[in-house]
């Protein structure tokens, strides 16, 4: 039998816990009354805002949100951004899960400053 000295690590280590100091950059940008989801990809912070209606979330070219990793289903969730209403999040099939605020959900309700996982992304959702 081999003995190990160490640790041996197979995955990244996960960003901080919580939400992350560089969303006080995005909050900034976020003019009054618009709705967002921020997250940070190779140290770069993209920010995506919603138009009223459906935004699709994967993997696919035709993703209104595109992240291109294979953590990522093609189509991965839905958020219906409707008038005075508040955000709402749905698994679209996906094989990894959505996950709010660490809870895997099939179909929820996303509020300022939630945590959404899609893959190996995490979401920060926003609304000015």
């Amino acid at each position: 039998m081999q003995e190990h000295e160490g640790t041996t690590v197979e995955f990244g280590l996960p960003e901080e816990a919580g939400a992350p100091g560089w969303l006080v950059n995005a909050r900034r940008e976020l003019a009054p009354g618009a709705r967002a989801l921020a997250c940070r990809e190779d140290g770069e912070m993209r920010v995506f805002h919603f138009e009223h209606g459906w935004t699709r979330i994967g993997r696919s070219v035709t993703a209104d949100v595109r992240l291109d990793d294979p953590s990522v289903s093609r189509r991965h969730a839905l958020i219906v951004s409707e008038p005075d209403e508040s955000l709402r999040v749905l698994d679209d099939r996906s094989l990894n899960g959505v996950f709010v605020n660490g809870e895997l959900v099939d179909w929820g309700s996303l509020a300022d400053g939630d945590e959404l996982t899609v893959g190996r992304y995490r979401l920060f959702v926003l609304e000015g």
